[in-house]
């Protein structure tokens, strides 16, 4: 019964890469030169692949025939994004996600479901002075990156093909159809990361930070809007010219994790961040079916905030911006 398993696993792996609507069998009647009949028998499992076999579809559809023939039941295939100094650096971590974002675009249907802990990576770069705090403490912090050990934050510190691959990602994502599932916690780990930096004298100077806290509240000002007008746009733009593209709910029942639901054409994509930036992603179908039943099933229970409810969208969105003001006192007290 093994066998079997792999074998359905497999095809399962090929019908999330071949295109919408495109036959299973006439893909794998062609690349394995045998008739229809006996492509769907190999489909069906009444007919086992020989390894030879097998490594013609890897091969044909980039699969790995290590990860095909490692399969266990309730086992689940991930690739994995790790962020390092030697052979991963920020720069193509960055590319990743606009690459990522260009081919979700290009789909006929699309749509990401965000479930958040954090405020959404994607909104890290629309304002600078937030976008160059957190790269500067991704790298300092996180990355632990050698040239930045005895460097301290200062607004000059993005640069160029950074700030330039940011601003594409958020162009990117503002085009696409979202729902996204915050918390009253969301803000919490950037306040949290820029008092670290103001007590361990981290900033060149105080008013440093009274920009990224800025930053911050103009971020949560503009997603107010955003979720006025159901309507995603990026900063300076008109959004009554913008697509009806965006819900955004409010989850009361439980702090998850973030998590990505992508959809293009049909096939579902999961990405489950760890370690802050260092995320996992899988196309298993049952996986992803989980993921979004979840999901759904948070939605239903949260308080929608676009389009609609104008006193729980107040309501929540001046519970997050009152944790800013509290942090710029205790800086301007301090810098007296």
């Amino acid at each position: 019964m093994q066998s079997v398993r792999i074998q359905d696993y497999l095809f399962q792996r090929i019908r999330e890469r071949i295109p919408a609507g495109a036959s299973l069998a006439d893909e794998v009647s062609t690349h394995l030169y045998i008739s229809q009949d006996s492509a769907y028998r190999r489909i069906r499992g009444e007919t086992l692949l020989v390894l030879e076999e097998a490594q013609v579809l890897c091969a044909a559809y980039g699969l790995s025939l290590d990860e095909v023939l490692q399969v266990r039941e309730h086992s689940i295939a991930f690739q994995f994004m790790r962020l390092n100094n030697e052979n991963y650096g920020f720069g193509p971590y960055l590319n990743g996600i606009r690459d990522g974002l260009r081919q979700l675009a290009a789909a006929r249907e699309r749509e990401v479901i965000y479930l958040s802990k954090d405020i959404p990576v994607f909104y890290n770069f629309l304002f600078e002075p937030l976008f160059g705090f957190r790269y500067f403490f991704w790298m300092k912090s996180i990355m632990q990156h050698p040239d930045f050990t005895d460097r301290k934050y200062s607004s000059n510190s993005l640069p160029p093909d950074i700030l330039a691959c940011g601003r594409e990602i958020s162009q990117l994502y503002a085009s696409l159809p979202s729902t996204e599932i915050w918390n009253t916690e969301c803000v919490n780990s950037t306040i949290s990361q820029v008092e670290y930096y103001r007590e361990a004298g981290y900033f060149s100077d105080d008013s440093d930070a009274d920009q990224v806290y800025a930053a911050l509240r103009q971020l949560l000002e503009h997603l107010q809007v955003q979720a006025e007008f159901g309507s995603k746009f990026l900063p300076g733009n008109n959004v009554s010219m913008q697509k009806n593209n965006y819900q955004m709910f409010y989850n009361r029942m439980a702090l998850g994790d973030n998590t990505i639901l992508s959809v293009a054409d049909g096939k579902m994509g999961a990405y489950l961040a760890y370690d802050v930036l260092d995320y996992m992603s899988t196309s298993d179908e049952k996986f992803c079916n989980s993921i979004h039943e979840k999901m759904r099933l948070l939605i239903r229970r949260a308080t929608i905030l676009s389009n609609a409810s104008e006193k729980q969208r107040s309501i929540f969105f001046n519970t997050l911006l009152k944790k800013i003001p509290s942090r710029m006192v205790s800086i301007n007290n301090n810098g007296k």
